[in-house]
């Protein structure tokens, strides 16, 4: 039986400024990335966000981004391997902190927008990244784009795995996902979605914008929660794989 870990990024206000309707969104999914203060979130927010993880019995990942509030992580950064290491660890720990007071414990790392894009383009990116979710724990699970320069990293320094999916993303030839300056980058109806991840789970590919098929490994399946609708979008996505056979779960640390 097909069996796929969903997650969600939350904990992306700021201030007064809320992003999504995290409550919601958690009801349905099993893995939470949570916003660590550089991109989005505060104190506060991942102080909630991570209590309400661990009240609706949602494994929490530490989403780690660059520290770009203004461009919510999504503009392009150059940073050396040394600075990338730096702002990774520094965030993982500042969430972690909140997990540990709420006694419970982190699960994975993912990182964020920009950081996450350009880490499955770049070895070096993706290996600093690597070391500083290492360095911290070597048992925390890596979420990256599947397939790409950040998964085999993740392999490379040793970390357990999840190559992650997107429902609500269309791809590229390359496997990369399209840039959300395009009209096409989002998918915003759930049937388009549910057939788009089945077809990954069963068939091993995704159809990218121009119809080639781009060989992917499905562990686990994001949507972002930020977007209009999330959790009406979520729970559709959610209903559907499991009348479809799909075991919906998150991944269990070793």
């Amino acid at each position: 039986m097909p069996e796929i870990d969903f997650n969600s990024d939350l904990g992306e206000g700021f201030g007064l400024y809320q992003a999504g309707d995290d409550q919601a969104v958690l009801a349905q999914i099993t893995s939470a990335n949570i916003a660590c203060g550089f991109h989005a979130g505060d104190p506060r927010i991942m102080r909630q966000t991570v209590a309400a993880a661990v009240q609706n019995g949602v494994a929490i990942g530490a989403h780690p981004g660059f520290a770009d509030l203004q461009g919510f992580g999504r503009r392009k950064m150059s940073l050396s391997p040394d600075e990338a290491y730096e702002c990774v660890l520094f965030q993982i720990g500042a969430l972690s902190a909140f997990v540990s007071a709420q006694g419970t414990t982190l699960q994975h790392v993912k990182p964020h927008g920009a950081l996450y894009n350009q880490a499955a383009a770049d070895p070096l990116l993706a290996r600093a990244i690597c070391e500083a979710v290492r360095d911290f724990n070597p048992a925390l699970y890596l979420y990256g784009l599947a397939n790409s320069a950040l998964t085999d990293a993740a392999q490379a320094v040793g970390l357990p795995v999840r190559h992650e999916v997107f429902g609500d993303r269309t791809y590229q030839p390359d496997g990369s996902l399209t840039p959300r300056s395009q009209a096409n980058a989002m998918i915003t109806d759930a049937g388009q979605a549910v057939a788009q991840v089945l077809c990954m789970l069963r068939e091993g590919y995704v159809l990218a914008v121009d119809g080639s098929k781009v060989p992917v490994r499905a562990d686990t399946l994001c949507i972002h929660g930020d977007q209009p609708g999330a959790a009406g979008f979520a729970q559709a996505i959610r209903q559907a794989l499991i009348r479809e056979g799909v075991t919906v779960r998150a991944p269990q640390l070793t």
